[in-house]
Order: structure tokens, then C-alpha cells, then sequence
């Protein structure tokens, strides 16, 4: 099902939950992308991945929503490999910002013992952090 609307909008309706409670750059991203997929590869999962993929190079998951990222680019080894790649997916955390990037992201999203981290473990708390959210978030 088409994700944009005869102006070329998302249509918030068809997003993830987590799109809907992002701005509308986030959202018109995904959308586009998405829908410009499914007319190469068909609806599907191979759809979806892509339009994540785009997403991921121009924001990042905060908690349960997407922010718009300081400077565009790969957010984590899979975004940098592509298709195909070995590297493993940070869920939407930007593993390729600085770690003082990421201890206020930690900071934002309350994570105890941030200070002690390293940039892996932050990386790896921030997921978790923000899978929570979005689950928690679900259930309202």
C-alpha cells in the first residue's frame, strides 16, 4: 500500500508507529522511499529495508521516535556495507557519531551508568533504551 498521499506527503496512517511520532522530514523520507521500492521490488520486506536504510542516513532513533541526524551518512557497519554486508545493524542508534554524541543521547534518554561507557556500550544501551520506548509506547 502506497505510503504517500496524492500531494506527496506520508500518509500517517500507513507509517510505523515510530514514523508517527517523527517529524515530517522523517516521515516523507521513509514514504518516498518506500514507495519508490515497492515499484522495483515489490511490497515486501526487501520495501521496507530499503526505505529503514535511507531513513537511517539522515536521522536517527531516539527513544521512540526519529530525530533528524547532525550530519547525513551511514549510522552503523550494515548502513556502510549495504546490501549484502557482514556488518551488524545498530537498530537506528547513529554508531558512527562521536561518543559525546552519544553520551547526550544516553543522557536523553535517562541510561544509568552512561558515564562509565564506552562508544560500543553506549551504542549497545541506546538500543536497548530505545526498544523499550517504542515497545512501552506501543502499548499506550
Amino acid at each position: 500500500m502506497p505510503k504517500t498521499g496524492k500531494n506527496d506527503s506520508a500518509k500517517k496512517s500507513e507509517l510505523p508507529s515510530t514514523l508517527q511520532r517523527s517529524d515530517k522530514l522523517a516521515q516523507d523520507t521513509f514514504a518516498k522511499t518506500y514507495d519508490s521500492a515497492v515499484d522495483e521490488y515489490g511490497e515486501g520486506e526487501r520495501a521496507a529495508r530499503t526505505a529503514y536504510a535511507a531513513l537511517k542516513h539522515t536521522h536517527e532513533k531516539v527513544g521512540d521516535h526519529w530525530e533528524a541526524k547532525e550530519e547525513a551518512g551511514p549510522s552503523d557497519a550494515k548502513a556502510e556495507g549495504g546490501r549484502g554486508s557482514s556488518g551488524e545493524t545498530k537498530g537506528g542508534v547513529d554508531a558512527n557519531a562521536s561518543k559525546d554524541h552519544l553520551y547526550g543521547v544516553a543522557s536523553k534518554l535517562d541510561i544509568s551508568g552512561r558515564s562509565n561507557m564506552t562508544k560500543d556500550e553506549l551504542v549497545d544501551a541506546i538500543q536497548k533504551a530505545n526498544n523499550k520506548a517504542s515497545r512501552n509506547s506501543r502499548k499506550s
